[in-house]
């Protein structure tokens, strides 16, 4: 996981709904707008197992009768290391990676692109909906694709929140032969045909300068997809949109000078 956001531009959380059906959908969608993001699947990575904790076989002592009964302390709750202001992926799936052995590290990010999912539009109003339409991507990736897990990092939904994709630790699978040190975040959408969201607009510009800030990126390795490789993702739409907030008196550019990444 990312560290937590440094000082600077920061995403406000916001109460998350868990839960809803799942939508069905095609198991080969897109994604992008092209057939394939990616040519061979990445080689093999063995996760270190950590740490073995040793097993004793010591026996503990029984306490004595007149010893006062002890209630049983609960277990402390997990912690969460997801970045304050990103809903966790807990809350679109309960599955992990699906081909452990076959993802690589990302070792450190270096470049940011810009995705749109490129599906036929829906309804994404609240939480459960995006949570399905997040996870129909996931299972369209691993099912349809052979991926190990959905190729996003990050995912802006229509009311700008940011939801929690594919671990930072891992390569993502959004570029073909350019996912090293490449952090990819995808706004849902089809922005051939629709126009964003103007909350997901400014939580892409805050999140993806909060980013900048985090790895030391300069505004000149923030690309869309079709800048980096053949393909018209993310829609023409939220491409235009991308070149004038990055130039001019937009503002991705007015945020990245504040912190003296333009």
């Amino acid at each position: 996981m990312p560290p937590s956001s440094g000082p600077g531009v920061e995403l406000s959380r916001r109460d998350i709904l868990a839960g809803g059906s799942l939508l069905l959908g095609s198991m080969l969608i897109a994604g992008c707008g092209q057939s394939k993001i990616s040519g061979t699947l990445p080689g093999p990575y063995w996760a270190d197992p950590g740490p073995q904790t040793q097993v004793t076989n010591a026996i503990p002592s029984l306490p004595t009768p007149s010893a006062p009964t002890r209630t049983p302390q609960a277990s402390p709750p997990p912690v969460d290391t997801t970045p304050q202001g990103i809903v966790s992926r807990s809350q679109w799936t309960r599955t992990g990676v699906a081909r452990p052995y076959d993802i690589n590290p990302m070792n450190g990010v270096r470049r940011i692109t810009i995705h749109h999912d490129g599906m036929p539009p829906t309804t994404l109003n609240n939480s459960s909906r995006v949570a399905a339409r997040i996870e129909q991507i996931r299972q369209s990736h691993v099912g349809g694709r052979g991926w190990a897990d959905i190729g996003y990092h990050y995912i802006v939904d229509p009311q700008g929140r940011v939801w929690e994709g594919r671990a930072l630790r891992y390569q993502g699978a959004h570029v073909k032969d350019q996912n090293e040190n490449n952090l990819g975040i995808l706004v849902l959408g089809n922005f051939d045909v629709q126009t964003p969201s103007s909350s997901a607009l400014a939580s892409l510009d805050k999140f993806v300068v909060t980013q900048m800030q985090r790895y030391n990126i300069s505004l000149s390795n923030v690309r869309t997809h079709q800048e980096r490789d053949q393909t018209a993702c993310p829609g023409r739409m939220l491409q235009s949109y991308m070149v004038r907030t990055r130039s001019g008196s937009g503002a991705m550019l007015g945020l990245a000078r504040r912190v003296a990444l333009a």
